[in-house]
């Protein structure tokens, strides 16, 4: 069973440090952390709005890359640590997605 979080980051431009805590995490979880332009609608005080791709041929790359769960049990909280990246010639609000899997099934070392 998978489960999501989403959250708007305001006024985001180059490469972001971010952390965001979700009890649905631990160390040992698969997660997914996806990030698009974001753009509200009938005002900024309030989640309307969707993602977009932002002007024809202006369009931002807005990704992410360095994901990082932690969190163990009766220690550390769960959460996820990733940078996010936006490159674009101003500011721009960003929607992110975390999606929490199940445990990792199988762990290696390779070389």
């Amino acid at each position: 069973m998978a489960r999501s979080s989403r959250f708007i980051l305001r006024n985001m431009q180059g490469r972001t440090r971010h952390n965001h805590n979700f009890d649905a995490i631990s160390q040992e979880s698969a997660v997914l952390v996806t990030a698009a332009m974001w753009q509200f609608s009938g005002g900024i005080f309030g989640t309307d709005g969707r993602p977009v791709l932002g002007p024809e041929g202006q369009e931002p790359n807005v990704y992410v890359t360095n994901i990082g769960p932690h969190g163990k049990p009766g220690g550390e909280a769960g959460g996820v640590e990733f940078l996010l990246h936006t490159e674009s010639s101003a500011p721009v609000d960003v929607m992110v997605t975390v999606t929490a899997f199940e445990p990792v099934e199988d762990f290696q070392v390779i070389g």
